[in-house]
């Protein structure tokens, strides 16, 4: 079981402002920050996400072939955390819908002021 998932960034003011209004959208919040990173829990309180300055002070870089996956409790919220990603400077990789891996899937890409690949997504199946 993952207990987290980490993602570098050059401007931590700035990724902060980003994530802050971006994973309001799911329900996540910062529930810890220093000069360093950025720590966010969603509603049961565990600090599972973080956005972090690189501990070697080297450069922040996005890996090929890697997500950061969220989950959405609707279609509605997939739209609107894709919708708060770009009104916060990110990018489209893919704009909310359905896709054909899967006939209850729908979801949306996005990449963060620093290029690292968002997903948000939910199974239509799960909300019947």
């Amino acid at each position: 079981m993952l207990s987290g998932v980490c993602v570098g960034t050059n401007d931590l003011a700035a990724a902060g402002k980003f994530y802050d209004e971006v994973l309001a959208v799911i329900g996540m919040k910062c529930v810890f920050s220093d000069e360093h990173e950025r720590g966010y829990a969603g509603a049961d309180g565990r600090t599972s996400f973080f956005v972090v300055v690189p501990f070697n002070e080297k450069r922040a870089t996005f890996g090929n072939g890697t997500q950061v996956m969220f989950y959405a409790p609707d279609a509605e919220t997939v739209r609107a955390f894709h919708s708060a990603v770009l009104r916060c400077g990110g990018t489209d990789e893919g704009a909310p819908g359905p896709r054909n891996y899967h006939p209850d899937y729908y979801g949306a890409y996005a990449r963060d002021l620093d290029g690292n690949k968002l997903n948000v997504s939910v199974s239509l199946e799960d909300r019947a």
